[in-house]
């Protein structure tokens, strides 16, 4: 199964994500949507799903849910805006704890990143939205077969988007 993550898309929709999600079964935004025609646009592109961001105000935003639980091949996926996995917050760690989660999906800081604490996979696909100060504008394509995931980040800026760096993969 391959998922597209992105996240701090700010009203964005980068037409290189066409492109960087060409054959997804399923795309992932971890909030800071902040305009409904972002998630139409990424509709087009294969199935979306989306939770709040602390810039999706209004009712937009109040009709994005905080967390989504969902299954990814066979693994139990959390989506949420923001997240520290070097220290969780006690909701993000309640919600890690309750839950069986084997990834977490989530935004909020600009920065691409993978990192595995205890048996959980933490990932953030950095942000597909305007360039703010020098952090790179990045998308990420998921790969998940049986209990394996590969995340390959996608460097927006440059005309065709090229990868970022090299592929993260871990065996749950």
């Amino acid at each position: 199964m391959r998922v597209g993550l992105v996240a701090d898309t700010h009203g964005l929709v980068d037409a290189k994500l066409g492109a960087v999600f060409r054959g997804c079964d399923l795309l992932l935004h971890a909030g800071d949507v902040t305009r409904s025609e972002v998630l139409a646009a990424l509709a087009r592109l294969a199935p979306v799903r989306a939770v709040r961001g602390n810039n999706d105000g209004g009712p937009f935003g109040e009709s994005l849910p905080e967390v989504l639980r969902i299954e990814i091949g066979g693994l139990r996926a959390l989506v949420v805006h923001e997240a520290r996995p070097d220290h969780p917050s006690p909701r993000l760690r309640r919600l890690v704890d309750a839950g069986a989660v084997d990834l977490v999906v989530h935004g909020h800081s600009h920065r691409p990143g993978a990192s595995v604490i205890g048996r959980v996979v933490y990932l953030n696909p950095g942000s597909a939205g305007p360039r703010r100060f020098s952090l790179p504008r990045t998308a990420c394509v998921l790969a998940v077969e049986g209990r394996r995931v590969c995340a390959q980040w996608w460097d927006l800026c440059p005309d065709p988007a090229v990868p970022f760096r090299s592929p993260f993969a871990a065996e749950l």
